[in-house]
This record gives C-alpha cells, sequence and structure tokens, in this order.
C-alpha cells in the first residue's frame, strides 16, 4: 500500500475536524484536530515513516499531536482509513458530510441523498463525475464543476472513490447484494444479543450514552464496518434500529449502502439494499425460486 503524503494525512485530520464542528463538539477538541492537521502538513520529514519505523514517540512530540491524534494518524497510515471519520460520517448524515462542500448547503445536502443516494465525500465525488449528481435539482454545469473541483482539493488520493479506471471506464467492483443482506442479517442479530462494541453517538444522545453498536468483518476480500444510521432522517421515522449503513473498501476503493425494511411494493416487509434495487428483486427472485 501506498504511504499517504503529509498532506493526505493531514487531510483527514482536517475532515474529522470538520465534521466535529458540524455536531457542536467540544471547540478544544476540533482546534487540537486543525492544530494537528497543519503540524503534519508542514513538518519536514513523512509522518508515514514515523509509523511505519514505530517511532510513535517521536510523532507525540510534534506539535498538538497528543495519543488520541497519534492513533488516528498510525491507524490511517497503515490501514487507508479511519474508523473514527466513518463513525462521524454516519452520525452526521449527509448534511454534516456534504455541507463541508463549498456550494451546498443543508437543503442541498438532503437534497443529494434523496436522489441520488449517496452518503460521503468519495461516493459524492464519484456522482459528480459519473452524471448522476447533475439529475439532481440545483445542480447545473458549473456547480457541479465547482463540486468536483472543490472535492479534488479536499479528499486524498488514497480516499478517492474507484471512479475511474486505468482503461478509462468505470470499475464497480463492489460486494454482492446476497452479501450485503448476510452481513446485515449478522449485524442486527449480533446486535440484538449484545455482543457488538457500542460508541456513544455525538448527534441526537443527549446522555452521551453508548447504545450505538459497530461490527467490524473481512469477508470476500473487502473490509467491512455496519452500524445502524444515526441521521436526522433516521430519528425522525424512528428508523434507527432498521436502517444500516454498510462501509466497505478494498484496494482503497470505498463506498457504502444502506439496508432497509421495504414499505411498499412486491418486497413490502423484505430487506433491500438502496440504490441497489434491481439487483435486489433479483436476488429475492432466485432466492424464491
Amino acid at each position: 500500500m501506498k504511504k499517504p503524503s503529509n498532506n493526505e494525512i493531514a487531510d483527514i485530520l482536517d475532515r474529522i475536524a470538520d465534521l466535529l464542528d458540524v455536531q457542536d463538539a467540544n471547540p478544544f477538541r476540533v482546534r487540537a484536530y486543525r492544530e494537528g492537521a497543519n503540524s503534519v502538513r508542514y513538518h519536514d520529514e513523512p509522518i508515514a515513516a514515523l509509523v511505519r519505523e514505530d517511532r510513535m514517540e517521536d510523532l507525540k512530540a510534534l506539535p498538538s499531536i497528543g495519543e488520541g491524534i497519534a492513533a488516528v494518524i498510525r491507524e490511517y497510515v497503515s490501514t487507508g482509513q479511519s474508523n473514527l471519520l466513518k463513525e462521524l460520517e454516519a452520525e452526521a448524515g449527509p448534511e454534516g458530510a456534504f455541507v463541508q462542500v463549498p456550494g451546498i448547503g443543508k437543503e442541498l445536502a438532503e437534497r443529494i441523498a434523496e436522489k441520488i443516494h449517496v452518503r460521503t465525500l468519495p461516493e459524492l465525488e464519484e456522482a459528480a463525475h459519473d452524471g448522476r449528481l447533475a439529475t439532481v435539482e440545483g445542480f447545473g454545469a458549473r456547480r457541479v464543476k465547482a463540486v468536483q473541483t472543490a472535492l479534488a482539493g479536499m479528499l486524498s488520493r488514497s480516499a478517492r472513490s474507484r471512479r475511474v479506471s486505468g482503461n478509462g471506464k468505470d470499475n464497480d467492483e463492489r460486494p454482492s447484494v446476497a452479501l450485503l443482506l448476510e452481513l446485515d442479517e449478522e449485524y442486527r442479530k449480533r446486535a440484538e444479543k449484545d455482543e457488538l462494541h457500542k460508541i456513544s453517538p455525538r448527534r441526537f444522545n443527549p446522555n452521551d450514552e453508548a447504545w450505538l453498536p459497530v461490527m467490524h468483518v473481512r469477508r470476500q476480500g473487502w473490509d467491512f464496518t455496519v452500524l445502524f444510521s444515526n441521521t436526522a432522517r433516521a430519528h425522525e421515522l424512528d428508523k434507527t434500529h432498521d436502517w444500516v449503513v454498510i462501509y466497505y473498501e478494498k484496494d482503497d476503493h470505498e463506498r457504502q449502502n444502506t439496508v432497509v425494511t421495504e414499505t411498499q411494493g412486491p418486497l413490502k416487509g423484505k430487506r433491500v439494499v438502496r440504490g441497489r434495487s434491481a439487483e435486489t428483486q433479483e436476488y429475492y427472485g432466485a432466492s424464491a425460486g
């Protein structure tokens, strides 16, 4: 795996700070991540080398790099991802993630999520390039181009979606609907049995209760993080224990899908994968046969 540059590591810390800020986290914690990002960005030695050489004390000796931020950096350098960032994106929902992009406010963010079912910045970048974002009301050619430009600067190379492969075509490798539904069932059963580690979401959690179960598993070459949706919409519709968000990553390509209980149509009452309706219908047709 390619070593991330100092700028790429700093970008991750900045994105965490942005999401913490949106969620009204402790301002000292927000500032710590912003100052940590600057410390990493302008350090004259590759930060990834400190991690790879197990020089964690040297890393923590840098200005504004404490134990927690050092752990985030180590995880990102070692795995190419940050579970904290994933959890914050899941808690914030689209309005929290997308309002970071210049020109996108809360209303447009919610419209994007409802229309084209994307939830993260890498997914938004993909949609901005493959034409889906242009189908959302309020996104003409100029605004789409502005989103493309903004995300190119916001997302690190290793966090990019798998938009274009080497042959210029969309590389659409992703887990099967069958596997996603299998993970959805496993997660809900293990959550019901209280077998999973629980986190304390920062949003919609006034008592700071550790209620949100998180499952990390590896299947068929993919790394999965599974958790209930903690978005404003999920709370509004009382779906916080129905909607399941599944993040998956492989070879630096990261995406997500949400699994829900269908409320209408021929699949009413069944678990379905949003945004993959044809494949879901085919799966249940094959299962029925």
